[in-house]
Formats: structure tokens, C-alpha cells, sequence
């Protein structure tokens, strides 16, 4: 496979967010009941995209673009980082530990925010996703300021984008889990509604009898 996916590690310098390193080529295709098929596939079709069943190696929570990225920036700048994540017609995949898209909707429905998170769909046993090219033709912008890992400065708002703004880099990466998901939905939603939702959320009481 290396002469048609380049091993890029991240580093301060140049993140490589948006490639697929032959480690975490390994790691998708383990989603897969036929990895040696998905390598074949990549090896003849590297920038085509290509799916992958969910449920075993990982799940999926599926955003619209404007509420994913702020889950996503708010993982980065104030949480634990985010898994893998990916732009696919004007939606976000978080890659998320398994399980997660049956427990995250049972969470959100006890969560006071919840009315303010805009539909997910939640990927899991059973479901496939499309991801992007492990390598695509041309590379994206990247943000070469920010830390290692971070995700690229991306528009996944744009229908036609299909990318990696957070791509595998590791044979087993690390995935959020329903809890960790669910404190990025309350926080993205919190950021969406403006300080003085958050604030009447926060303090009810002092909200209502001010003035």
C-alpha cells in the first residue's frame, strides 16, 4: 500500500489531518468482514470513497455541519479531543466508541439541553456509513498553526465536500463514548442558543425574578 498511501505522521508542523495514515487504513479496514478486500479497493480506487459497516470497530454520530463542527471545536479547545472525523455532503461523522449510537439518544432524552440539539442520526450495529478517500487526489487547507491532531480549517458546511477533518492515524485510536458525546451536544448546544439561554439554564431562578 505504500506507494499509493504515503505514511504522513502528524506533527507540530503539518497535522496530515486530512490523511489516513497506512495505521489507520489498517484500523478501518478492521470494520470491515473482508480488510483485504478494502485494501484491494483503496489500492485501485484511492480517491474514491468507500463504505463501511458500523457497530464493531466503531460507531458513528452523524451531525448537520454547523452543530457538528462546534461539537467538534469543543472538543478540542475544552475536552479530551475527538476521534476521527469526517465531512460527507454537508454532514459531520464523529467516530465514536461502540455502543454509542444506542446510548447517546437514551442520554440526550434526560438532558434539559436536549430540545436544543438538532437531530442525529446515530450509526450503529446493523448501519454502514460512506467515509471519505483514505487519500484524496488534492490536498485541503490545513491548518498548520494548530496543535497536533487538530482538526483542519475546513467549510464541511459545503455539500459537494467529502473529507477528513480529524483522519486515523493509529491502528486502534481513541473514540469517544456516549458520555463524552454527550457533553459535546450540550456544550455546542449552549453555544448556539447565546449567553443568556445558558445563563437561564444555569441559574434559573436569578434569571426570572430579575429586574
Amino acid at each position: 500500500m505504500s506507494d499509493w498511501l504515503p505514511e504522513t505522521p502528524r506533527t507540530l508542523a503539518f497535522p496530515t489531518a486530512a490523511y489516513v495514515t497506512l495505521a489507520g487504513a489498517d484500523w478501518l479496514a478492521s470494520a470491515s468482514p473482508h480488510p483485504d478486500e478494502m485494501h484491494t479497493l483503496w489500492a485501485t480506487r484511492p480517491a474514491a470513497p468507500s463504505v463501511l459497516p458500523c457497530g464493531t470497530a466503531f460507531d458513528v454520530i452523524n451531525a448537520p455541519a454547523l452543530f457538528g463542527r462546534r461539537m467538534v471545536d469543543r472538543l478540542w479547545s475544552d475536552g479530551p479531543g475527538s476521534g476521527p472525523v469526517a465531512a460527507h455532503r454537508g454532514r459531520i461523522l464523529l467516530f465514536a466508541a461502540p455502543g454509542t449510537a444506542q446510548r447517546l439518544p437514551a442520554l440526550l432524552v434526560w438532558e434539559e439541553w436536549a430540545t436544543a440539539v438538532p437531530p442525529l442520526l446515530c450509526h450503529g450495529s446493523g448501519d454502514a456509513v460512506t467515509v471519505p478517500p483514505l487519500h484524496p487526489r488534492q490536498s485541503p487547507a490545513v491548518d498548520r498553526t494548530a496543535g497536533a491532531g487538530a482538526p483542519a480549517d475546513e467549510d464541511p458546511a459545503a455539500p459537494s465536500v467529502s473529507r477528513w477533518l480529524v483522519a486515523p492515524d493509529v491502528r486502534n485510536p481513541w473514540l469517544p463514548g456516549p458520555d463524552v458525546l454527550l457533553w459535546a451536544c450540550v456544550r455546542a448546544a449552549r453555544s448556539m442558543t447565546g449567553p443568556v439561554h445558558e445563563a437561564a439554564a444555569q441559574h434559573p431562578v436569578s434569571i426570572l425574578t430579575a429586574g
